[in-house]
């Protein structure tokens, strides 16, 4: 495939292009590329090619490089009312230079007093369809460095430009509408809002910036560009506008609490390190810099990973033939990503739903289709629109939305072996502890290496937040990306050590750096191993009370890796997996073959089945739920079942038939008051009675809401346990929105107000003689262990990976001490003294002093 590298034409620092002080540069509107803060006064061109223009100021020249594709270094900003003072000029229109050619000379000094800012934009103002991949991260640059890299071209034609918003037709509905979404209108929300339209006989299309495109598409959606507070305008027509109208801005609505969701449910979010100031340079001792996708350290042999291109023809065996061949393919990889999907953990199920997203895109299919009847084969027709659709995404300036690209080239390649009979190898062969090195890695290229051989990835493009870091940390491999072309240097079979915690790679050290390094990942792995197999025993602090460290799971998966773990059970099953995303509930024996199969996974350990935590920000399709202005305080958990008993009774019966009997025990969302915990407990005894008088299972009720924590004392009287869910109970009582932008650091479980509640609880809890758990993230927070086994927490549910951990730090503590620190902290008055003073107990090494 053609490729087109693009130098820095300045020495100084490489800055993202958001960071440019105009809204034309910033904004992507003469294209995109990089941003450099020049420390020498000399341009020197980025490429081959012809001079096209220099401007009358001498502040900006263009160069036209191979494949048609301009490029522009300009230098500052509102420089062209220096009317060229400070600027020289050394070249003319027309004429022919080689890379590194000098282009301009500028007084440094005179233009930074000048100029509105020195920050020099090098923008590609005309790509030929060529997409732009492997750009520098942020960090020192020197003239004649690799910039960016540009690939594609030859095979596909340009972009075409954003169609530009069209005028209101007669029988058109509008309606102007805000996003509210943090991150505007990426990958998963456009889903949504596509899914959302399918069932309506209506046009709808989305407006914004000027610019339109089809609500139905995906990558449409996302090539828009809408950002957080961008205002958009939905128009429909046909025979089902006005419903499609409300389906749209409902689906806007439910994203948004989908958004405030994500992350926050019991458990814990992955959180991406930030990057490195210099990552995609090296280090004084030829270390490379990166970012770090996942932190960990290893040492291992260079691995390369080579993609092929796969080779299409470009003319096509008839229309006919071709549509047919290319919707067989597509249901060939449909049906491949749904069994990976269905043997992964939440993580890949999630992408692969979002792959077949883009597999039945309607604006890719049509862009295929029309390919097609123009005489093109399915391969090529298919490689093009997807390549379009790329170059679409990638002149945004939203980096997670540039990083679907991989996605897509992911698609493409499934899409593309199967119309040649083949598939991707659900295994790829690597030598002992491989560091795998390449430019980009597709998700599907992860999940085929053996996990049991990978010591590390290491990627010269990437990025933190993209689906494959996402995978990786579901792995637990170390990951580096970002550090630039300097990986294709590295030889086949290099010892590299990969210090991710430190986002550096180290490149054939010396024999004795090697040895220390050995020790040092023998050191930690025998630690991680030690600390594992330790969390296989039961878990008792230092004083010998028994603490039982149970795991939050949502899969299969989730479960297995749970009794790897040491998890002594299941403290908290989400069901709503089962509900949501669905056209109509599932039926009794589908969700037995659910819960059975995590039961088995299990082995016999006691699972806590939290029934069907939906509505509010988690609405189901097939059902009826009214429109809420505040649905965090609407009809959401036990609220939802109890409206609709049908669905509880359900769930209820496939709950009791799961075996072995009373393994199962059910927890109630969002109880508020006793008359709740009856309501259901009498609806148990009913379904108990209806299949044959099974035992009866434990009920207990989550406290999540500061009604639920005061009352304590009266639902212990009728729940059998009581769970804390820390995190909405953290945001009822802080009235926070836990999902808010500008909030989300002062939403802390260890604020006094959130710890007076557990208290009550807790208290509430151990007078009755209940077990009192806490299943929200705040259960593997290091400084919040001791507090909550201090006011009489004795079971914490974290996520699986965490169980070896907590299990460990718990055995350092002693409960007499542990309740003098909660007793202190309760008079406190924010959350930040709170740590202050667990710090002073509970040093960074996690071991009391």
């Amino acid at each position: 495939m053609p490729t087109l590298t693009i130098l820095a034409p300045l020495d100084g620092w490489c800055a993202p292009l958001e960071e440019v002080p105009d809204p034309v540069f910033a904004g992507r509107m003469l294209g995109d590329g990089l941003a450099i803060d020049p420390t020498s006064g000399l341009v020197v061109a980025p490429c081959a090619g012809e001079v096209v223009t220099v401007a009358a100021g001498g502040h900006a020249v263009s160069v036209r490089a191979a494949f048609g594709v301009d490029v522009l270094v300009h230098v500052g900003i509102d420089t062209v009312q220096l009317a060229g003072q400070g600027f020289e000029v050394l070249v003319r229109p027309g004429q022919v230079v080689a890379p590194g050619a000098g282009l301009l000379r500028f007084d440094l000094d005179a233009v930074a007093r000048a100029a509105k800012s020195l920050l020099s934009p090098v923008v590609v103002t005309a790509d030929a369809g060529m997409i732009m991949r492997r750009r520098r991260a942020a960090g020192p640059v020197r003239a004649g460095d690799v910039l960016f890299e540009l690939e594609g071209g030859a095979m596909v034609a340009p972009a075409p430009a954003p169609a530009p918003a069209p005028a209101p037709q007669a029988g058109t509905l509008d309606r102007a509408l805000r996003v509210l979404l943090r991150h505007g209108l990426h990958a998963r929300p456009a889903a949504l809002l596509s899914q959302r339209l399918r069932e309506f006989a209506a046009d709808v299309s989305l407006e914004a910036h000027g610019k339109s495109a089809s609500a139905r598409s995906v990558v449409a959606i996302m090539a828009l560009g809408v950002g957080h507070q961008d205002e958009v305008t939905v128009r429909a027509s046909g025979p089902s506008a006005a419903a499609a109208l409300d389906a749209f801005e409902a689906a806007l609505e439910e994203a948004l609490r989908a958004e405030a969701a994500a992350g926050h449910d019991e458990g814990a979010s992955r959180s991406v390190p930030a990057p490195s100031a210099a990552a995609g340079t090296r280090d004084a001792d030829g270390s490379l810099l990166g970012v770090a996708a996942v932190a960990g350290f290893a040492v291992g042999v260079a691995v390369r990973l080579e993609r092929p291109e796969i080779e299409v023809p470009e003319q096509g065996r008839g229309a006919a033939h071709e549509s047919g061949e290319l919707e067989r393919a597509r249901s060939v990889v449909r049906a491949r990503l749904t069994r990976v999907g269905a043997v992964g953990g939440a993580a890949r199920r999630e992408i692969v739903l979002a792959h077949v997203e883009f597999l039945d895109d309607p604006v890719l299919n049509d862009t295929a289709q029309d390919l097609i009847a123009s005489g093109r084969s399915a391969g090529f027709a298919w490689r093009s629109a997807i390549r379009r659709s790329i170059a679409a995404l990638q002149s945004l300036g939203d980096a997670r939305l540039r990083e679907r690209a991989d996605d897509l080239l992911d698609v493409e390649a499934h899409v593309l072996l199967a119309l040649a009979g083949e598939a991707r190898p659900m295994i790829l062969p690597l030598p002992e502890r491989a560091v795998l090195l390449a430019d980009e890695l597709l998700p599907s290229e992860l999940v085929a290496l053996d996990r049991e051989r990978l010591a590390a990835i290491c990627l010269g493009g990437g990025g933190a937040t993209s689906h494959v870091a996402i995978l990786a940390a579901a792995m637990d491999v170390p990951m580096l990306v970002g550090l630039g072309a300097a990986v294709r240097e590295i030889a086949e079979g290099a010892t590299v050590v990969v210090d991710a915690d430190r986002s550096r790679l180290r490149i054939s050290p010396p024999a004795a750096e090697v040895d220390a390094a050995e020790r040092h990942a023998a050191d930690r792995h025998a630690a991680r191993s030690a600390e594992r197999a330790a969390a296989q025993n039961d878990c008792r602090a230092g004083d010998g009370t028994r603490i039982d460290i149970y795991a939050n799971v949502g899969s299969v998966a989730d479960a297995v890796a749970a009794v790897g773990n040491g998890a002594e059970g299941c403290g908290l099953l989400r069901t709503e997996f089962l509900f949501i995303d669905r056209d109509t509930a599932p039926s009794e024996d589908e969700q037995l073959a659910a819960y059975q199969a995590v039961a088995d996974a299990l082995g016999g350990r006691p699972l806590v089945l939290r029934l069907m935590d939906v509505g509010g920000d988690k609405p189901l399709r097939y059902l009826p739920l009214p429109h809420e202005d505040n649905p965090a305080l609407g009809l959401r958990g036990i609220r939802t079942a109890l409206r609709h008993p049908e669905l509880l009774r359900t769930q209820l019966r496939a709950a009791l038939r799961v075996h072995p009997a009373g393994v199962v025990r059910l927890l109630l969302p969002m109880i508020t008051d006793v008359a709740e915990l009856r309501t259901v407990r009498a609806v148990v005894d009913e379904v108990q009675l209806a299949l044959g008088g099974r035992q009866a299972p434990m009920i207990g009720a989550m406290i999540e809401t500061p009604a639920a924590a005061l009352t304590a004392v009266q639902v212990a009287r009728v729940a059998d346990f009581l769970s804390i869910g820390s995190n909405d109970l953290t945001q009822y009582t802080l009235a926070m929105d836990r999902g808010h932008s500008e909030l989300a650091a002062r939403v802390d479980a260890l604020h006094p107000a959130v710890l007076q509640l557990v208290a009550e609880a807790a208290r509430a809890g151990v007078a009755a003689g209940r077990v009192v758990a806490v299943c929200g993230g705040v259960a593997a927070d290091p400084a919040a262990v001791p507090l909550l086994l201090g006011l009489g927490v004795r079971e914490l549910s974290v996520v699986p990976a965490a169980v070896p951990a907590v299990k460990r730090l718990v055995r350092t503590l002693q409960i007499a001490d542990c309740a003098a620190l909660a007793a202190r902290c309760l008079d406190l008055g924010s959350a930040a003294e709170v740590r202050a003073q667990v710090a002073r107990l509970l040093p960074a090494t996690g071991e009391p002093r």
